[in-house]
């Protein structure tokens, strides 16, 4: 199968990059390469991309997406959150544009054994990183009744948290649980008939929820991004796309605390914590996918962008 991902608000994170063509940019999440080959084609022969990605599949795709660019580009088969480190040992100090798509790959979704989506039976998998030890399997099965209600109702905001992870630990008594319909079948039955009808699948947030938690999404984002925005040089731009409330909150309250890092209390005449500020919000509010690509593209309706500017 081919890794297809269609790149969401791609004109508008080009844009807002400012692409110099003697830059060095990193995209964080290399994916199939989308975002990459619009940056590279870009740039000069002075210029570097940095396309970092941990799925294999991703890296091979981008490889050969990328390929006429070969001397412009490098890439690194790791977490975006040893990005700066990645890059440090390679003796670059500093990055002019960072891209981060958040968004789980249409390829990863639809490769029916990677086991991310609840629309096939398959075992239960979930892994970015097929090297890592952590699969939703073990999560589903080894995870305490409370930590499990805790990850439903924080990372996939489901109201009958509670009610699925007891039906998680009650099933799972019985036989242990290995494919996505078995899992299907427990929260359908966690989750009372008339609700079911409304929002969606039932299984959409509890899936998202142990997804997250399998690849500690939102800590690797909330880790890494002060020291990316740290290691952009002046002037340089982070332009981050995110799918979920949880994403964005972390993404524009960083951005925000970086743009006003001081902590004296309001009103205080002269400022003694010495907090400097590394640069200005661009977005105000999150850019939008636009009618066209909405249509064109139904996987894009959850997705924000918000950039940061370096001073």
């Amino acid at each position: 199968m081919n890794f297809s991902h269609k790149s969401v608000l791609l004109d508008e994170t080009i844009e807002g990059l400012h692409v110099k063509p003697d830059g060095v940019y990193v995209d964080g999440t290399l994916g199939g390469g989308g975002h990459s080959y619009e940056i590279v084609k870009r740039l000069s022969g002075d210029g570097h991309l940095f396309g970092i990605d941990q799925d294999e599949a991703a890296i091979r795709a981008a490889g050969e997406r990328l390929s006429e660019f070969e001397s412009r580009v490098t890439i690194i088969r790791d977490n975006y959150e040893n990005a700066v480190s990645d890059l440090k040992e390679k003796g670059i100090k500093g990055v002019d544009g960072i891209v981060l798509d958040l968004g789980v790959s249409s390829y990863q979704l639809d490769t029916v054994e990677r086991g991310f989506s609840y629309k096939y039976d398959t075992a239960l998998d979930m892994r970015m990183d097929l090297r890592q030890p952590l699969s939703a399997k073990e999560i589903v099965n080894e995870y305490s009744q409370a930590d499990l209600a805790r990850i439903i109702r924080d990372y996939g905001e489901d109201k009958f948290a509670n009610n699925i992870a007891k039906h998680i630990v009650q099933a799972r008594q019985e036989k242990e649980i290995e494919t996505t319909y078995e899992l299907n079948d427990i929260i359908k039955a966690a989750i009372p008939a008339k609700m079911r009808a409304e929002g969606g699948h039932p299984s959409k947030r509890t899936f998202q929820a142990i997804r997250i938690e399998c690849n500690r999404e939102l800590d690797v984002l909330k880790n890494s991004l002060e020291e990316m925005i740290r290691f952009l040089n002046p002037g340089g731009r982070i332009c981050i796309i995110t799918f979920h409330s949880l994403e964005d909150r972390i993404v524009k309250s960083i951005f925000k605390k970086q743009e006003n890092p001081c902590t004296c209390p309001p009103g205080f005449p002269v400022c003694t914590c010495n907090q400097v500020s590394l640069g200005k919000v661009i977005t105000r509010k999150p850019i939008l996918p636009s009618e066209e690509e909405l249509a064109d593209n139904s996987r894009s309706k959850s997705a924000k962008l918000r950039i940061f500017e370096r001073v």
